[in-house]
């Protein structure tokens, strides 16, 4: 797939098949790409405007126009993996205003979900790239489940096909959770970049439960080392896979003025707190 522009491959196959990820039997399909954080694809200019962070008013043709997002989704999954992919959306879809609908065959711009080999994993392009735009769900092989266990895989690339980033790349990230960087695979260490207070915006507080969060041991160099840990007490557990939190579902809300009116707000903040993590 290199010719949709994945620019920002940073290692090599090579250099990836030699590495042991911490408490993983095998690397985690989210991690495996080699791109940026792990999971996510960025165009050049793109990427040197995250590099200072990101706001989505610099950039607004990355948002998706009125919070639509046609999808179509690859032949090749089993009914069963189907299945998963489609619950994550009807999730997505009954949590916040976006509405992911199957594309009509005449929208330019679509999201083309596809169990892509090279690079496989799962991975995204962050907010609307334009065209037929790829998400990468890998499905279930004998190693694993891969992307498509639970729906919260195929939530989280999902989230960064709206816009969405890492928890953990937050500006004020250093006030809650501590970077080991002495265990982090040398190559990856960029990955725990965080962007700039000049220009990123927050309207939630820190969520450790965000299903965008790294798990305490992303891209270890040594089982049972740590490379991000809470600093906040009565803190259990950082990240997870299982389905939007409270603040996923409410930042996703936010981003697309799903709070313009009164009774949309209560609606959606409702929805969240009674279904989010």
């Amino acid at each position: 797939m290199s010719s949709i522009h994945l620019c920002l491959i940073s290692v090599s196959d090579e250099g990836l098949s030699n590495i042991t990820l911490s408490d993983e039997e095998t690397m985690d399909p989210e991690l495996s790409p080699g791109l940026f954080q792990g999971d996510m694809a960025l165009t050049n200019d793109f990427y040197n405007f995250w590099r200072v962070g990101l706001k989505f008013d610099i950039f607004p043709d990355k948002l998706w126009k009125n919070g639509v997002v046609p999808y179509t989704i690859s032949p090749l999954y089993e009914p069963s993996e189907l299945v998963t992919i489609l619950k994550a959306i009807k999730l997505i879809n009954f949590m916040s205003c976006v509405r992911l609908v199957p594309w009509d065959g005449n929208a330019k711009d679509y999201l083309l979900i596809w169990p892509i080999k090279y690079p496989k994993g799962c991975w995204s392009f962050v907010g609307r790239y334009g065209g037929a735009q790829i998400l990468s769900l890998q499905p279930p092989d004998n190693k694993g489940p891969n992307c498509l266990g639970t729906e919260g895989r195929a939530i989280h690339e999902l989230m960064h096909a709206l816009g969405v980033f890492h928890e953990q790349s937050r500006w004020d990230r250093d006030k809650f959770v501590k970077i080991h960087m002495d265990n982090i695979i040398p190559q990856f260490k960029a990955n725990f970049d965080k962007q700039s207070l000049d220009n990123t915006t927050y309207s939630f507080e820190y969520d450790y439960d965000s299903i965008m969060h790294y798990g305490r041991f992303f891209f270890s160099k040594k089982k049972g080392k740590p490379t991000i840990t809470p600093k906040q007490p009565n803190v259990k557990g950082i990240g997870q896979r299982k389905a939007m939190s409270k603040g996923d579902c409410m930042k996703l809300n936010d981003l697309y003025g799903c709070y313009k009116t009164p009774a949309k707000r209560r609606k959606y903040y409702n929805i969240c707190n009674f279904m989010g993590l």
